[in-house]
């Protein structure tokens, strides 16, 4: 083999391994131990929804977000501090202050003031949330996007099916153990577009030169091993190569945006991943995860949520209005939840601790009925005492938004039985 070949710094091995790690969510050499095909099991009985949602868009708000200073006010209360409550676009129906652009859309909206969990701290919450099951060091379950590509597909064969958007993406609703494709594409700054996706170094000529002799050198090992793990090896490279030359990259691009866009969805990472996140959806990506830190308020919460909310209000009331002007609010659930909600009772600190007894989450789109709230808490919202929805109730109603099967049973590589959300029951209430 030629010398400057094995020498160049992006060899076509390295560069692809790079791209597929990009683009596919996985890198090459975790196909040497990669995940057995998860295998079907029989379906226990709920059928799937017809005219089901195709994509998903959850808004993860990381540290556990405020749930009396943002969908479940308390006015008069002494729980309620500071935070005012504020009329809507629907009679029966008042948020917070602090979300004006979405007072004017709960219309789309079903805000859930009934979630209620038993895991109060962060990375457990975070994990149940995501998965519907309980963190276990033996295992790592899927998260709603992965379930939806499992059992639904990917849908534009030239983009990633599951995208997360966020500096966090440790925790997140990844692939479990299903096979590495199903792991999300991670874009941890949503306005500089994707690393890996062009040539390096080497002009397209050479670069097909060089991968049509990688494939005579490999020729003979994948005839004389064709088996599974070697499959995958090749298919990873095959998706890498056609991915990365496909126009439909540009969707990354948040440039090809007017001004005027950007500034609607706000000038912040998170304004931009909503926007970034309405593009993939537009362009046939599955599922989008876009994640926003900083609702840890244990101090401080009338000047810390003010500030996050204002940041949320912006994009999510840009990302309706735009998901429903370009006729996709229909097609896709867009999800808003966090790990739990924080303390009713205000602390020493002017702030609120975990508390996980009771929070709020909204839906929208896809079929869910807008313009109600759903269960209720006490008067001081400490409990809930209408139509409590566990974690798992929440998980299985956006799964039954996209018509997945969520009594289908699904083996892991060690032959244990899961389904799409645990034990949950969708809420049918909110579906119009």
């Amino acid at each position: 083999m030629n010398t400057a070949f094995k020498s160049d710094e992006w060899t076509r091995r390295r560069f692809v391994e790079g791209t597929a790690k990009t683009f596919l969510g996985v890198g090459a050499l975790g196909l040497g131990g990669a995940k057995a095909n998860a295998a079907l099991g029989p379906n226990l009985g709920l059928p799937g929804r017809a005219g089901a949602a195709k994509h998903v868009i959850y808004l993860y708000m990381g540290g556990g977000m405020t749930h009396l200073d943002t969908f479940d006010t308390k006015p008069g209360h002494e729980n309620q501090g500071q935070t005012k409550t504020i009329d809507t676009n629907v009679d029966d129906v008042k948020i917070s202050e602090h979300f004006p652009m979405l007072a004017q859309q709960a219309d789309k909206l079903a805000i859930i003031n009934s979630m209620t969990s038993t895991a109060g701290a962060h990375q457990q919450g975070n994990y149940l949330m995501h998965t519907s099951y309980e963190e276990r060091a033996t295992i790592r379950h899927p998260g709603i996007g992965a379930w939806a590509m499992k059992f639904k597909g990917r849908m534009n064969p030239n983009l990633p099916g599951s995208v997360f958007i966020g500096g966090n993406s440790r925790i997140n609703g990844g692939g479990g153990f299903f096979e590495p494709e199903f792991e999300p594409l991670t874009i941890n700054d949503p306005n500089a577009g994707l690393k890996n996706s062009k040539l390096r170094g080497v002009t397209q000529e050479t670069f097909d030169h060089r991968l049509d002799l990688a494939k005579q050198f490999d020729s003979e090992f994948h005839e004389k091993y064709n088996v599974k793990q070697v499959r995958a090896y090749t298919q990873m490279y095959d998706d890498a190569v056609r991915i990365m030359t496909s126009k439909d990259l540009k969707v990354f691009d948040l440039k090809d945006e007017d001004e005027m866009t950007r500034e609607r969805f706000g000038d912040n990472p998170f304004g931009q991943g909503c926007l970034l996140a309405r593009r993939l959806i537009e362009n046939d990506v599955r599922a989008v995860e876009v994640s926003y830190g900083g609702w840890d308020m244990h101090n401080n919460v009338f000047i810390s949520a003010p500030e996050r909310c204002a940041i949320l209000d912006q994009a999510m009331g840009a990302l309706l209005e735009d998901l429903e002007r370009r006729g996709k609010l229909q097609d896709t659930v867009v999800v808003l939840t966090t790990e739990f909600g924080r303390t009713p009772r205000i602390n020493q600190n002017a702030g609120r601790d975990h508390y996980p007894k009771a929070f709020s989450s909204v839906i929208a789109g896809g079929g869910i009925k807008g313009g109600v709230k759903y269960g209720k808490t006490d008067e001081g919202g400490a409990n809930v005492i209408e139509n409590a929805v566990k974690i798992p109730d929440f998980n299985a109603t956006v799964g039954y938004a996209m018509g997945l099967p969520l009594d289908q049973v699904l083996y892991s590589p060690s032959k244990r039985p899961f389904t799409v959300a645990h034990k949950g029951k969708p809420v049918l209430d909110l579906f119009a």
